[in-house]
């Protein structure tokens, strides 16, 4: 997957979205509703994806746009809200580090290695059944988790914590001040924002550094089917993954620090999916059978929460 492949996946996009702002009445629907915009913005990202996999027989492209998805929805809620400065802001910034990092990140490590071998295993199973399996359980299914996952951000930049969903997503209301976020919080709010950002850069750290470990490990010929057990992965078998809930329950803090408490769930989803769905419980089914010496690493190693290994 080339950078022009990417680059042209986003026009393609954009292309579709001024499409259909270019109706007067869609632009007036999707700036009354900015939840739906961003449904149908992540749906039509996805969309594209879908196709392009076709095309390339690779599912693994749908993987570098998960971090890059999350930066749409931010900036489209940014747009949509009035361009707010201040903290909204900030949060989008925020998002958009983290979120490029990821994607640049997976694009690189998946260069030249062709599908992966859990899209891989799909396609044997489904066979001719594949194309519209794949839509539905890896590109349709991402789009609507990463548009729920996203909800915080949703919330916090546009300003709509106040409002109730109903309201959001009504075309007839009308008044509704979406750039009335754009200032810092004051009192303990501010401190729940600087929380958030404290947990959001530790996460990070711990993603970016255990990412480079894990590369620098795998591209050292001599240490093909053993386990890095230095750095970061010392304290836990998945700090990558411990780093990217930090960094969510960063961002939610930030935005409830706006108001946005209820969007809780989202956190809880990613936390969730990170132990028990597509992180550490998918990657540790067989991995135990490629990596014998995996076995002890795990009675050694706490498997999510960094910390001293045991004796």
């Amino acid at each position: 997957m080339t950078t022009g492949f990417i680059a042209n996946v986003f026009m393609a996009t954009g292309f579709m979205a001024n499409v259909l702002l270019a109706n007067a009445w869609l632009a007036n629907v999707f700036v009354a509703n900015p939840l739906l915009a961003n449904a149908v913005a992540t749906a039509a990202l996805f969309a594209v994806l879908w196709l392009a996999s076709l095309w390339l027989r690779n599912a693994s492209i749908v993987d570098p746009f998960w971090g890059a998805g999350f930066v749409v929805i931010a900036w489209i809620t940014w747009l949509f809200a009035g361009r707010p400065a201040g903290l909204p802001l900030v949060l989008a910034v925020l998002t958009t580090i983290w979120g490029l990092r990821l994607s640049l990140f997976l694009a690189w490590r998946n260069w030249g290695h062709g599908e992966d071998r859990r899209y891989r295993a799909m396609r044997d199973y489904h066979g001719p059944r594949f194309w519209w399996v794949s839509l539905l359980t890896v590109f349709s299914l991402q789009a609507a988790i990463l548009w729920f996952i996203a909800l915080p951000l949703q919330f916090g930049i546009g300003g709509f914590a106040g409002e109730t969903v109903a309201a959001m997503t009504e075309p007839a209301v009308k008044g509704i001040d979406l750039s009335r976020s754009s200032h810092w919080p004051a009192g303990w709010r501010f401190w729940v924002a600087v929380a958030g950002m404290a947990s959001w850069l530790i996460g990070l750290s711990f993603e970016s550094v255990a990412d480079w470990q894990m590369a620098r490990f795998q591209a050292d010929p001599s240490q093909r089917g053993r386990v890095l057990r230095a750095g970061l992965w010392r304290y836990s078998r998945h700090p990558n993954y411990f780093g990217d809930a930090c960094v969510w329950w960063g961002l939610y803090l930030v935005a409830a620090s706006l108001g946005a408490w209820a969007t809780i769930a989202s956190p809880i989803a990613m936390t969730f999916l990170l132990l028990k769905v597509s992180g550490v419980s998918l990657l540790e089914k067989t991995i135990v059978e490629r990596r014998p010496e995996y076995v002890d690493y795990i009675r050694r190693t706490n498997a999510f929460f960094p910390g001293p290994p045991r004796a």
